[in-house]
């Protein structure tokens, strides 16, 4: 990175000390960088979703889960395979296990998936996130829930290669979007909890992915969601915030770095001081508090003119009520003066996430806006949206599930994503427990599951009948 490790160490620690509330300095800092010996991952006979759930108010199968996990795959055109990372379980359930796989473009195959870990945990909130350096190195993250338990780091004994990690870094921290910015390093956006539980904003970085700085603050007032994206080495964050606690969460809020976090500035490039304290700043979109709805952020992109798009949907509760309806999924895209707010269309539940993905003049989401086998639960059936106005009507380009036995849920975005793996979910029930499969689906509309049982080292997904 270029910056000045003792000028970085001074303004993170003045920032702790004097910007935040007393009840964030509790948080532990990350540990020294402990190197192990690359370590060989065992497999597992097969791709099994984690099932998890807190009450009505979301559950399923959450592989994918969270949308603030981001990426959790990555296309690479050198090794021609796009890498993945989830959290599974094994063949007799229990805890979640951090698993590493790829599906290899080539062949079209995909190979028995690796155990980085078992979190010790059955909470989804503890999935993986996942990297790349420049080498080819795949650095997986395998996140906390709160400060109960440890974060790490893991590093890929090899490029391109799931088959030995290394452990690089203990320490604590939730819902990392870590980003590589190619021949400078390591960006890592955060979420680090007070001891009164609120949820703060950090960011913190890495030249190698090893050696790392002290967490800065981006966000703290009254806690804070985000999802964020990379364009052209510039990262943008985008998140709400949490005015008497989690689930009264709303606004929208944008920023963004073109240096790795020496700087940061709003949509139209004013500096921006971090972090920022109040919810009246310069960074906000939309006051979405003045017309009492709640907003969801799903994720955000950028157009071939480097403005960003950010994807939300907004309700007016948490509780998945009809009451609380509609539940709108919108875009808010910067046309280089304003935000402009568009409509998409409408879900059953506040935790149907879906994806974002911007080509030129067509605009498409992948996102589970059909009601699936447990109507008004978390995701539904998936359904593939296309606009050519820029947001301005949108039509249904093709019902990518039907008659599914299970609600599918967290359709993502893999990072350079190919058209051959254009996005990845999971599905599961929603009232019980259940098996969980996970799907990928090709930009021309096709789906595939990934094999559930597995009877050779490597095999094909099978493609789903219309």
């Amino acid at each position: 990175m270029n910056e000045s490790p003792i000028l970085t160490t001074v303004f993170a620690a003045l920032a702790l000390m004097f910007l935040l509330p007393a009840a964030a300095l509790a948080e532990p800092a990350l540990s020294e960088p402990a190197l192990a010996e690359p370590q060989a991952l065992p497999t597992e006979s097969g791709y099994r979703g984690i099932w998890y759930n807190i009450g009505l108010k979301y559950s399923g199968g959450m592989a994918t889960y969270p949308q603030q996990h981001i990426p959790i795959a990555i296309y690479s055109p050198v090794a021609n395979k796009t890498f993945f990372c989830y959290g599974g379980v094994s063949g007799e359930g229990g805890s979640l296990l951090h698993m590493v796989s790829f599906f290899d473009h080539h062949t079209g195959e995909a190979p028995r998936p690796r155990v980085l870990l078992d979190k010790q945990t059955t909470d989804a909130h503890d999935n993986p996130t996942l990297s790349m350096d420049d080498e080819g190195r795949l650095f997986v993250f395998s996140n906390a829930h709160g400060t109960s338990r440890p974060s790490f780091i893991s590093r890929s004994a090899q490029p391109y290669s799931i088959d030995a990690f290394e452990r690089v870094f203990t320490g604590n921290f939730s819902y990392a979007q870590p980003w590589h910015v190619p021949g400078k390093g390591f960006v890592v956006l955060h979420t680090r909890y007070s001891k009164a539980g609120q949820r703060h904003l950090f960011w913190m970085t890495s030249a190698d992915g090893v050696t790392w700085s002290l967490p800065q603050p981006l966000a703290a007032f009254q806690g804070h969601y985000q999802i964020s994206w990379m364009d052209k080495g510039k990262i943008a964050t985008a998140f709400d915030f949490h005015p008497g606690g989690l689930d009264h969460r709303t606004n929208i809020y944008y920023m963004e770095t073109p240096d790795e976090g020496q700087t940061w500035r709003t949509v139209d490039g004013k500096p921006v001081a971090t972090p920022l304290t109040s919810p009246d700043n310069a960074a906000l979109v939309h006051d979405y508090q003045k017309e009492k709805l709640l907003v969801y952020l799903k994720d955000i992109q950028f157009d071939d003119s480097g403005h960003p798009v950010i994807l939300y949907l907004t309700s007016k509760g948490a509780e998945p009520t009809p009451a609380n309806g509609p539940r709108v999924w919108r875009t808010a895209r910067w046309d280089g003066k304003r935000w402009v707010i568009r409509r998409v269309t409408t879900s059953d539940h506040n935790y149907d996430h879906g994806s974002l993905y911007l080509e030129g003049d067509l605009w498409r989401i992948i996102a589970p806006t059909d009601p699936g086998p447990f109507p008004g639960d978390t995701g539904g059936e998936m359904v593939m949206w296309e606009s050519r106005d820029q947001g301005l009507t949108w039509r249904r380009a093709r019902t990518l599930t039907a008659h599914s036995p299970r609600n599918h849920s967290y359709a993502r975005h893999p990072m350079n994503a190919s058209p051959q793996f254009y996005t990845l979910w999971a599905d599961g029930a929603t009232r019980q427990p259940s098996e969980s499969h996970l799907y990928f689906a090709t930009r021309d509309r096709d789906v595939f599951v990934l094999p559930y049982t597995m009877q050779r080292g490597r095999e094909k997904p099978q493609k789903l009948k219309r």
